[in-house]
């Protein structure tokens, strides 16, 4: 049988019903309990299934067939007979992740035991609300499938993260690409032949954080996504928190100052506008400006061509306006996230996305500031760290959200 079949029959429910849907219910069962436990034996399979174990041996004999799940081989047991362990195979299936920023993509490959096979990073691309845009986006996820050196019929799915308004239900974007009718993943689904799922680009890199980061038993974690914009992972009780339409998570958008700058979202005195690396490019020009003086103007002919990058890199080689104006910036994180503390009484703050580059330039007057404004009693159980896994937590956590779409038991 074809991969591609092989592949549908075990994780596509369209057309199973009765025998067929509940087998494929257990065998996503088996996946999942052997994703926690790297191997499993057929005894442990059974009582985990609450199954027989003649069953059990059926399903674990379908599924090694199918090339899904090898024998690890024998270890002692408990009765002195040795038992065989079975475990997933890395190279049955891919998933496929796809991390949109506003100046470039990207893009890697996740295995079936979540190893990140190959990536590539910063793909010029500019995200822009118009067909011309979507259609180069689609071009650069073909470009890179046809390069990677896996088979396309053996990517089972493809995760894509936006900024913005995402519905990840149904695979619609608010905010960008949404010209046609159906659903923007729907519609990507359908160009490029490999099943997509949508999210809110802080979302999922929080979850990729979470799952592959900074994470060791905190249950109740703040992801803060700090580029362009300001975006917020939330980590509730171990569990991903969406909100009741899946839009939460608009941090930047706190109407937090008394000021006229129009966000992007058509109001004004967001947060965003005066925290984020939008408000720092703009303070950055008005310094210019007024007389004030940076190295960066030896490079390029005037501020319209700067970019975030250009400010980061100039802050690590200690550009004293940047790193001034760092401060500026983070002491207003601060003040925001101090909100948060005191509302959510988190365990972890994470600050990741570009302008978390910058590191303790920008991290330590956010510190300063959460401990100005919020409750010393509250505060006190909060850590504040650094992103550990910097571009690669977008790419993990598309990767893994399209994994656990298809591997998810309804």
């Amino acid at each position: 049988m074809p991969r591609t079949k092989i592949l549908s029959a075990v994780f596509k429910e369209e057309s199973s019903s009765g025998v067929a849907l509940k087998n494929k219910t257990l065998k996503k069962l088996i996946f999942n309990f052997l994703d926690k436990t790297d191997s499993s034996s057929i005894t442990e399979l059974s009582k985990e299934l609450n199954i027989s174990v003649p069953k059990t041996t059926s399903l674990v004999n379908e599924l090694i067939e199918d090339g899904l799940i090898s024998d690890y081989g024998k270890i002692d047991s408990t009765g002195g007979r040795k038992a065989s362990m079975y475990g997933l195979v890395a190279d049955a299936c891919f998933f496929l992740g796809v991390d949109v920023k506003k100046y470039y993509v990207n893009i890697g490959l996740m295995d079936f035991k979540k190893h990140l096979i190959t990536q590539k990073y910063r793909i010029p691309f500019r995200l822009e609300n118009t067909p011309e845009s979507l259609a180069e986006l689609i071009k650069l996820i073909q470009g890179f499938i046809k390069e990677s050196p896996v088979k396309k019929d053996k990517i089972l799915s493809m995760g894509i993260n936006l900024s913005g308004r995402i519905n990840h239900t149904i695979g619609y974007s608010y905010s960008f690409f949404h010209f046609q009718e159906e659903p923007l993943s729907a519609y990507i689904e359908n160009k490029v032949g490999i099943t997509t799922y949508l999210e809110n680009d802080s979302r999922a890199m929080a979850f990729g954080e979470f799952m592959c980061g900074e994470l060791n038993n905190e249950k109740n974690v703040l992801f803060v996504n700090i580029d362009y914009g300001i975006g917020l992972g939330i980590l509730i009780d171990g569990k991903v928190y969406y909100g009741k339409s899946g839009f939460s998570g608009e941090f930047g958008h706190m109407p937090f100052f008394e000021n006229e700058i129009i966000c992007h979202c058509g109001k004004k005195g967001c947060l965003e506008t005066e925290a984020s690396g939008t408000s720092l490019i703009r303070r950055f020009r008005e310094q210019i400006e007024k007389g004030s003086t940076s190295g960066i103007m030896k490079k390029i002919k005037n501020t319209s061509e700067l970019t975030l990058t250009d400010l980061i890199h100039a802050a690590a080689t200690e550009d004293m306006l940047c790193i001034e104006l760092l401060a500026e910036i983070g002491e207003k994180l601060g003040k925001g996230l101090a909100v948060l503390i005191n509302v959510f009484n988190p365990e972890l703050i994470i600050l990741g996305g570009t302008l978390s580059e910058t590191g303790d330039y920008l991290r330590l007057p956010t510190k300063s500031a959460i401990n100005k404004y919020s409750l010393s009693l509250v505060n006190t159980d909060t850590q504040l760290k650094l992103s550990k896994l910097g571009e690669k937590a977008g790419i993990l956590g598309a990767c893994l959200l399209a994994r656990n779409k298809v591997l998810t038991v309804f």
